[in-house]
């Protein structure tokens, strides 16, 4: 049996992955009276005196709705609401093992933003935090702007920032162990999608160098006429040299090749076009824009990709879980530039210079340290720079 129908055979076992456990125990009257009515009165007053209380007479310090519209489900694409549930189940799963943080889905039957943005605002009172997923670009983006305009907790589009923050940490110790200097690298990365934009603005912002962004139609470049309002605000900050042409021509000479897109466009001799001892990233799921072994023989140093079964998976569970540990611990209003940058580096660091290799320059996803890291990073940072309501 393959693992799709393994998982399938599995999901009708456990009828869902979460369930609601009570903290409260309740076995007598007195404990009714404790947890429900009459005594509920006297927390709810205290909070209706100040609602910051909520964070401590109620489980909203700890806990994070996972939100989509199911409409970039994985590699399925726009399946749905419901549809989507088994994914969202899973990410409020990974919260709970990996960070320690509850979560819950809520799978929204709308495609239309305003609609949307309204229905999370109204429901933020019951969260410490708001994870938006699955969500297709470019919808997602103003989504996520104008929630964090409206919500007074962090909001964080995990397939945006997640992916960006493990890319940003795998490279900072591929560059190393390559000997490449920060704001040194050419770096190529196709799909300009959620993911590719959030890429290339974290790593603009932590220098690591010209990036070219490549989408179906080649390079952006300013003056495209094909390109979306986020590709075209990106144009102004790639691409110095307004290079023109396909995937391939860019990677020519380039260090870097990241690819959030589409399985099997990159050959093995695009590969060998690149600069010596070159970086390739395919993490298409569940095929890579090139085969790791292809990759290799056609010259690439250090390979990652977005599964399990190849050394250097890049994988959003190193983020996410350890981030909002981090932000629910100081109740912090929102998840900064400068807090995604630390807890990429958090990660980076967890791997020694003793330990960095090709075949291993990101921690193993089940390494405990990991949530900790990122979780004491953020947390730092948040602190340092003012938003965090508690230290």
């Amino acid at each position: 049996m393959d693992i799709m129908e393994q998982s399938l055979k599995k999901h009708e076992e456990w009828q869902g992955k979460i369930e609601i456990v009570s903290r409260a125990s309740i076995h007598s009257k007195e404990d009714l009276s404790l947890a429900y009515t009459p005594g509920v009165a006297r927390p709810c007053l205290e909070i209706q005196k100040d609602e910051d209380k909520s964070f401590s007479l109620t489980r909203r310090a700890n806990l994070v709705a996972v939100v989509t519209d199911g409409t970039a489900v994985l590699g399925l694409g726009d399946i749905g609401p419901s549809a989507a549930m088994p994914v969202m189940e899973g990410k409020c799963a990974l919260f709970k093992e990996f960070g320690g943080v509850d979560a819950f889905p809520i799978c929204i039957d709308s495609k239309d933003t305003d609609e949307i943005v309204r229905t999370v605002s109204l429901i933020s009172k019951s969260f410490g935090g708001i994870n938006l997923e699955d969500i297709a670009a470019p919808r997602c983006f103003e989504i996520e702007r104008r929630l964090k305009e409206c919500c007074d907790i962090p909001v964080f589009h995990d397939d945006q920032h997640g992916t960006a923050i493990i890319v940003a940490a795998a490279l900072l110790n591929a560059m190393k162990l390559t000997g490449r200097k920060m704001g040194t690298a050419r770096i190529v990365i196709n799909g300009a999608g959620a993911a590719g934009i959030a890429i290339a603005r974290l790593l603009l912002q932590m220098h690591f160098g010209d990036i070219v962004l490549c989408d179906k139609q080649g390079a952006i470049y300013r003056g495209a006429e094909w390109t979306n309002s986020a590709q075209k605000e990106m144009a102004e900050q790639t691409n110095r040299e307004n290079r023109q042409g396909t995937l391939a021509d860019m990677l020519k000479n380039a260090d870097v090749f990241i690819g959030v897109s589409a399985p099997n466009i990159v050959s093995r001799e695009m590969i060998s076009s690149m600069a010596p001892k070159s970086i390739v990233f395919p993490m298409a799921n569940p095929t890579p824009e090139i085969m790791p072994d292809e990759a290799k023989a056609g010259g690439a140093y250090v390979i990652g990709t977005g599964r399990s079964d190849f050394p250097n998976q890049i994988n959003n569970v190193m983020a996410f879980p350890g981030i909002f540990k981090g932000v629910l611990r100081v109740r912090a209003r929102d998840i900064s530039e400068s807090m995604k940058i630390a807890a990429a580096y958090a990660i980076a660091n967890i791997v020694s210079e003793e330990e960095l290799s090709p075949d291993y320059i990101l921690p193993n996803p089940f390494n405990e340290k990991v949530a900790d890291a990122v979780a004491d990073a953020v947390a730092k940072d948040a602190i340092e720079h003012g938003l965090a309501r508690m230290k």
